[in-house]
């Protein structure tokens, strides 16, 4: 994660608005990718830029996955943010007509960054990234989880986190006393072309208990619950086809209890969460309970891992 200026935190984590016609970016045409200012997840194509005259950046489309919707808390406006760290983008206003696809992300300069074509095409290139998808799980502690999903062929990335709560509660303490109405998840980037949403739910599903309510293990509250936060009506239909299928199987002795919600914002759990096994494999916890499932996992998807 970038280190944030005052104002950028103003912005990106406290939903403000920079003042219009003052953003860099506001009559910028050059080629290339609009990045996260906070994440650096890519987020549109300079194709997808157009002058709007509003006083800010205006795109009518994006990366496909990169950009999440939500109602702001008057009920009035949609914003926009970036689906990879939850960080504030703008709105998105429809029925304006101002260009053929009658969409305008109106978005804040300093939530981004730019990349030249030539600099950004360097190992993954802007075409590419407009492939990548999200999706997110929670699965019990995040530690196991994070480690599952990142040995998969496709997956580019896996952050461990909190999801369902209040941003103001995402926090590693608070979220442990089981009382924030977040779940642990993990937020994972992949490439659709190499690794299957479908695919993902089947790791999902083999991967952690999901007849127990609230409960995985010895690790037990709402924060440990079972369920996919989906980005899509596609994602919501593949999980809920998934469980059917799964259910009409007998491939459980009990029922299945995960839950299917529409994925909201991602809050990116504390700096030394990430990667947690990898540096921390002697732990107790680790060695106990994280090693024996990523070992059953890899012996089971052998075929699949990277």
């Amino acid at each position: 994660m970038r280190t944030l200026t005052d104002f950028e935190k103003y912005v990106i984590e406290e939903k403000g608005t920079e003042r219009p016609f003052s953003g860099e970016y506001y009559r910028h045409d050059a080629p290339g990718v609009y990045c996260c200012k906070k994440c650096d997840a890519p987020l549109y194509l300079s194709e997808h830029k157009f002058q709007a005259h509003c006083g800010w950046p205006a795109f009518d489309d994006e990366i496909p996955g990169a950009v999440s919707r939500h109602m702001d808390a008057d009920g009035r406006r949609v914003e926009i943010v970036c689906s990879g760290c939850g960080g504030h983008l703008g709105h998105v206003f429809e029925g304006e007509y101002l260009t053929e696809k009658n969409l305008r992300h109106c978005v804040n300069s300093v939530s981004m960054v730019f990349k030249k074509r030539e600099v950004s095409e360097q190992g993954n290139d802007a075409m590419n990234n407009t492939k990548h998808a999200f999706a997110t799980f929670g699965a019990g502690c995040f530690w196991c989880v994070e480690a599952i999903f990142s040995a998969l062929n496709g997956v580019i990335s896996v952050k461990p986190g909190y999801a369902g709560g209040n941003a103001s509660d995402a926090d590693y303490k608070k979220v442990c006393a089981g009382g924030t109405g977040h779940a642990e998840v993990v937020h994972i980037e992949y490439q659709p072309e190499l690794v299957s949403f479908e695919t993902l739910l089947e790791v999902f599903f083999q991967s952690h208990d999901p007849t127990t309510l609230n409960r995985q293990g010895n690790d037990v509250g709402t924060q440990y619950r079972s369920v996919v936060f989906a980005h899509n009506e596609d994602q919501a239909e593949a999980a809920t086809n998934a469980i059917k299928a799964l259910t009409d199987a007998g491939a459980f002795s009990d029922p299945i209890v995960t839950e299917v919600v529409a994925f909201e914002e991602f809050y990116p759990a504390e700096d030394y969460h990430h990667d947690y096994f990898a540096r921390n494999g002697e732990q107790r916890y680790c060695a106990l309970v994280v090693k024996p499932k990523v070992d059953k996992f890899k012996k089971a998807f052998a075929s699949l891992l990277k």
